[in-house]
């Protein structure tokens, strides 16, 4: 396995030859991965029975972008954090044409849910950032070091742009025929401890994501189980969990089904899904691109220990093959494009929303990742 320096080293180069390329490290691991495709092609799904890595919009409508694990070139290395000391600085972009926008957007969702057009609605907006001297590849180093319990990516091709983030939320874990995904909803700034209390508006919003998530399921899945909800945290941030596994019913699943039926989740788009996206699409006033799509390792061959004795674990009589797709939500996350940073921040509209609070809880979410580019 090489080193982080020479790993960084064929980032760079990739990037200077303006190649498509991904660099990732999934939660709570150590190893760094990345995808050097070997020529500027545009790939896209056909199927989902693809393997390599998948970068998907938030419109299912529109084609998700992949990077071939046959195309490319697979590069690992491990990567120690290192304390990262934060400055005082702080990007403040209040600007009050931004509050009175997303005040009323949300207000206007609110409305709908009123009127019986849905019970849900996710609404976000975009921010704007000039950043004359952003360096992807630090940032990057920047979100490793931060958010350990993350999937934090940097994903980059001449024909899509370049995008990075630290998202906290699973869409969809398969290892042979055994699934797990999780509902993640509500949102807190994190003030040292974790027990907290969550109001009503906020564990209707979760609950809401973990019966889509389960409904969805039913049709090509067998044995699921749902965990308690509990409290975890994402950066300054604090949210409601559930994890829910089952098994595929059969091996010849549907991944594409699978994603038809779950993508987008109540999580990043509302509940009906349909009638939500549509007034999301209708309304936010700009393009999400792949803020709230999907992205991730799809259908790679892994090598994995049977053996419950750990000191075995690389023992190959022990081990088996298994088809593994990892994918996550792309939240957290931001675009640098012409020296300026794009940040996407939303959040869940229900009847009981206070569009004030809305927007001051996407103040606290845009500055989980403006404090990234203040360092």
């Amino acid at each position: 396995m090489m080193t982080s320096e020479v790993f960084f080293a064929n980032i760079q180069s990739q990037l200077d030859s303006d190649l498509p390329f991904v660099a990732y490290r999934k939660p709570n691991e150590t190893t760094l991965k990345a995808l050097l495709q070997t020529s500027d092609e545009m790939y896209q799904i056909n199927g989902y029975s693809e393997s390599g890595f998948v970068f998907a919009p938030f419109d299912s409508d529109k084609d998700s972008i992949l990077i071939p694990i046959s195309k490319s070139e697979l590069l690992q290395c491990e990567f120690n954090t290192s304390a990262v000391k934060e400055t005082n600085k702080s990007i403040i972009s209040e600007e009050k044409e931004a509050r009175k926008n997303h005040i009323s957007l949300v207000q206007k969702g609110v409305d709908a849910i009123n009127s019986d057009q849905f019970q849900k609605v996710v609404l976000s907006r975009k921010e704007e950032i000039k950043v004359e001297e952003a360096n992807s590849i630090e940032i990057f180093k920047k979100l490793l070091n931060k958010y350990e319990t993350a999937f934090v990516y940097l994903f980059f091709h001449p024909k899509v742009g370049l995008w990075l983030g630290a998202t906290p939320e699973t869409l969809l874990k398969i290892e042979g025929n055994q699934l797990t995904t999780m509902s993640l909803a509500g949102t807190q700034k994190f003030d040292g401890i974790l027990n907290v209390d969550w109001q009503e508006k906020e564990r209707e919003e979760q609950q809401f994501v973990t019966d889509f998530i389960v409904n969805s399921l039913e049709r090509l899945t067998e044995n699921v189980s749902i965990s308690n909800t509990e409290t975890v945290r994402a950066g300054n941030l604090l949210h409601l969990k559930t994890t829910i596994t089952a098994r595929l019913s059969n091996k010849e699943s549907n991944l594409k089904e699978l994603l038809q039926d779950l993508h987008p989740t109540p999580a990043v788009c509302g509940l009906p899904k349909n009638a939500a996206k549509q007034f999301i699409l209708k309304n936010e006033g700009y393009h999400r691109e792949f803020y709230t799509g999907f992205l991730g390792e799809l259908n790679l061959m892994e090598k994995k220990s049977r053996n419950p004795n750990r000191q075995n674990v690389e023992n190959d009589a022990y081990a088996v093959i298994k088809t593994v797709s990892n994918l996550f939500v792309n939240l957290r996350c931001m675009q640098l494009k012409n020296h300026y940073a794009y940040i996407y921040v939303g959040g869940g509209i229900t009847k009981d929303s206070d569009a004030e609070k809305e927007w001051e809880e996407t103040v606290i979410k845009s500055e989980t990742m403006k404090r990234i580019l203040t360092f």
